[in-house]
């Protein structure tokens, strides 16, 4: 009989946690300061950490006041970068007069990035006055105020009392989660078993319910569903996730179920789509705001007019003057008591709050409210320390994600190893048994799907009728993988950016995809509404394919919109055809971060119809894990050798 290791007593576990968490801000300074701050432009450029020189496009005020500015990096447009939605970043000038000296800097946040094209916007209330001082740049900065929130909010929990000490205890194992009696679900929601299932547990839970949502099995949809439900109930929900982008995501599906949804952030750092929905979108379609930009715009114009006069003048201007700021200063006290009117009004009347983990305690108003339940979309992404931010908010916690697909990202690999990697969603799915699977997945052919099935959801995911036998062409095999083992495609460093690429693998994984697309056009098919992507796990390989893209004739043409990026970029995106390039290929079986399976398990999932993987068996297949992934392909015929066709 199997002995359960003792679970470590809350305090202890939560202390190392913490301590943990310094380690990481600790590795994550580091990295910063010396891959930006001891660094060259140049040496940043190539680390992907820095954008210089820049054209500015254009700058706005945006909805909230703020100023936003648009760039354009100039130089070439595949160079990798670290930018994306959200990011804090420094915009900087060199000025030409100070020798090239990096004179000054203003804090910005990432609106969105499409290629060499960056919108921005600004912390401050106003525009550099050296904006146009010399040549500008941008530099990533280190995000500390997300670590004061992680620290601050474990020292909380480890002091809880009451109905948070409870939550607590029973989310790290140590006391069973409740439920009340399984009732029935509203009829006409369209969810198949399993998701009716999760449902239903998740309204009965009283602690804490998971909801799993493997690739494709709709945990989205089941998700805003129980969301709709519970608000009918309790009329005011908390919902976090730990990207912007899966918060906006959440915020579009559900106001697309007519909930009132706020959505709390810095307006940067939320899509174009859902400014709306932020506080300053909201305030801005109020009734009373109108009234307010009025008593704001006249309590300026009495303040400019006290000012306007010359330092001498007599008793009577005098008077003028303090009469005119006191008139000033009551406008103002009145617009602030408007402006707190209406958010309180827009905050009363939200049914649905939408924000990061970190978020959550970015709007005052918001911090003084406690809900009954708290649902975390996303989990298995999220860093335990940012899941006890708004869990002290609320009575109940319900979890969606999958454990089995991408972690969140570690700087530390020493806080990793000792446990910083598992998180709070892991903990719950293994130690409370609060969890119910999403079994049918409406993605991808039943023979791409059926490895990842067996490998990390116990077999019993299925595909859905619809989607069971989805193929390119009747003839066409929707999974091959092409082994280049003895075809001497050795794997290389980049010495600059230290990752790996492989050229030839690369020429190779074009030669097939231009022979399907031969194939496809032969048949009649219409490629250029086929979606394609092409995943490779290391960034150096990323570049390679991307600047060897171009010089493919008929690729642009035959698949338009066919996207080359890493494994992270692809998670939550699905393609009809997928192809994979595994890069590793030496005669020492080294396979680095391929060994992460569940990367390979996104990896794997994408494809609607048609996945292509290619790599060296010889070299990954001591693994356990791709010994049996070896041993699919060969069950199911998917084998192919790069000798078959390359050399034809």
């Amino acid at each position: 009989m199997a002995t359960h290791k003792p679970l470590p007593k809350p305090e202890e576990e939560l202390e190392h946690t913490r301590r943990l968490l310094k380690e990481e801000k600790k590795a994550e300074l580091e990295y910063y300061r010396n891959k930006v701050l001891n660094t060259s432009h140049e040496d940043r450029k190539k680390e992907g950490l820095c954008w210089y020189p820049i054209n500015l496009i254009n700058h706005r005020i945006s909805t909230g006041e703020r100023y936003v500015m648009e760039v354009e990096r100039i130089g070439n447009p595949n160079e990798p970068h670290v930018f994306n939605a959200g990011k804090t970043i420094s915009l900087f000038v060199n000025d030409n007069s100070k020798g090239g000296a990096t004179a000054n800097r203003a804090a910005a946040v990432v609106n969105w990035v499409k290629g060499n094209r960056m919108r921005f916007t600004l912390n401050g209330d106003d525009l550099p006055d050296w904006l146009y001082d010399g040549k500008l740049g941008i530099d990533l900065l280190f995000d500390e105020a997300s670590y004061k929130a992680m620290d601050a909010a474990m020292y909380k929990i480890l002091e809880a009392k009451g109905r948070t000490l409870e939550l607590r205890d029973t989310l790290l194992g140590h006391h069973k989660p409740n439920f009340r009696p399984l009732g029935p679900i509203p009829e006409g929601l369209n969810l198949n078993e399993p998701q009716q299932e999760a449902m239903r547990y998740a309204l009965a839970a009283e602690d804490v319910a998971i909801i799993h949502g493997p690739p494709g099995t709709g945990k989205t949809t089941t998700l805003v569903q129980v969301i709709k439900q519970v608000v009918q109930e309790e009329n005011q929900v908390l919902v976090c996730a730990p990207s912007n982008a899966a918060v906006d995501l959440l915020a579009d599906k559900l106001s697309e179920q007519e909930l009132s949804v706020l959505r709390i952030g810095h307006p940067a750092r939320v899509n174009e789509d859902n400014l709306p929905y932020t506080v300053d979108g909201r305030m801005a379609s109020h009734p009373s705001y109108k009234e307010l930009k009025q008593l704001r715009r006249k309590a300026e114009e009495m303040r400019n007019m006290a000012f306007k006069y010359k330092r001498s003048f007599g008793r009577s201007e005098r008077e003028q003057r303090r009469m005119l700021i006191k008139e000033s200063s009551d406008m103002k006290a009145q617009a602030e008591q408007l402006e707190y009117y209406i958010m309180y009004d827009i905050f009363a009347k939200t049914q649905v709050f939408c924000a990061t983990m970190v978020g959550a305690v970015g709007n005052p108003l918001l911090q003084e409210m406690h809900f009954k339940t708290l649902f975390i979309d996303e989990a298995g992404q999220a860093l335990e320390p940012a899941c006890w931010i708004p869990i002290q908010m609320a009575d109940r916690v319900i979890f969606a994600g999958d454990h089995w697909q991408l972690p969140p990202t570690i700087k530390s690999y020493d806080a990793a190893r000792e446990g910083l990697s598992e998180t709070l969603f892991e903990k719950c799915i293994t130690r409370t048994g609060a969890a119910r699977m999403l079994e049918v997945q409406y993605r991808m052919n039943s023979q791409i799907m059926e490895f990842s099935s067996r490998e990390f959801y116990k077999g019993r995911l299925q595909a859905a009728p619809a989607v069971a036998s989805w193929q390119l062409l009747p003839d066409e095999a929707p999974f091959e993988f092409v082994d280049t083992a003895g075809s001497g495609f050795a794997e290389t460093l980049d010495p600059e950016s230290r990752s790996l690429f492989n050229e030839e693998e690369a020429r190779a994984l074009f030669k097939h995809l231009n022979a399907l697309l031969e194939r496809l056009k032969a048949a009649g098919v219409a490629t250029e509404a086929l979606e394609a992507g092409i995943i490779a796990p290391y960034r150096a390989q990323v570049k390679l394919l991307t600047e060897m893209h171009p010089q493919q004739a008929d690729l642009k043409e035959a698949l338009p919109d066919l996207t080359i990026n890493t494994v992270d970029a692809f998670q939550g995106q699905e393609r009809d055809i997928m192809y994979i390039s595994l890069v590793r290929s030496n005669d020492r079986s080294e396979i680095g971060f391929l060994a992460d399976v569940r990367r390979m398990n996104v990896a794997l999932t994408r494809a609607r119809k048609k996945l292509v993987v290619i790599g060296d068996s010889a070299t990954f297949g001591n693994n356990p894990f791709y010994s049996r992934f070896l041993d699919y392909v060969h069950e199911v015929g998917a084998y192919r050798s790069v000798f078959e066709w390359m050399y034809e």
